[in-house]
């Protein structure tokens, strides 16, 4: 689907409109959601001071005890929180993550939002948007939109993790119809 160069681009892209919308990223934040939003926002983090000559802050928030589905999966370690030492408090907050689904990572993360500061307004940019929402959440800054299908799924690699920079399509099994079987005792 993507290989680094397209990767390259998008990202790019997105610092470009980031710098635009937000007349020269003053008063930016950028906040990873771990792991591969955290090393997305670095990279965006790069690129902006390439371009504008200013470092903006860059961290990672944890969004783990603000999932709707704990209960469902195993447990899994908290991550780290990692806030400019200037916090967000009167900030544009721009969420950064590599694939937007339904929404509910995005939402947690901004209940994660809520309890650390209160931003002046929050972004989002995304390295992919593969639709399917199950929440009111729509990115404000997209490299890729890729059509899929609810059964399929959206693999990033990323340099600094997996050794390469690659955005790969994963072919689930064809969904599969329902049929009612029928109750004991009734004739087939």
């Amino acid at each position: 689907m993507l290989e680094g160069p397209d990767i390259h681009r998008a990202l790019t892209r997105i610092a470009h409109e980031i710098l635009e919308r937000t007349k020269g990223a003053g008063g930016v934040v950028l906040l990873g959601i771990p792991t591969r939003g955290a090393t997305l926002a670095r990279r965006l983090g790069d690129r902006i001071e390439q371009f504008e000559g200013v470092k903006i802050p860059v961290g990672s928030i944890d969004i783990t005890m603000y999932r709707d589905d704990l209960r469902l999966r195993p447990a899994r370690p908290l991550g780290r929180t990692d806030l400019p030492p200037d916090g967000i408090d009167g900030r544009i907050v721009v969420l950064v993550d590599d694939v937007l689904f339904s929404g509910r990572t995005v939402r947690a993360a901004l209940d994660a939002l809520n309890d650390l500061g209160r931003p002046t307004a929050v972004q989002l940019a995304t390295l992919v948007d593969r639709g399917h929402r199950e929440l009111p959440i729509r990115a404000d800054y997209v490299g890729k939109n890729l059509p899929t299908a609810k059964s399929e799924k959206v693999k990033v690699f990323l340099d600094e993790i997996d050794g390469r920079d690659a955005v790969v399509l994963v072919k689930g099994p064809p969904a599969q119809r329902r049929t009612q079987e029928p109750a004991k005792g009734d004739a087939k």
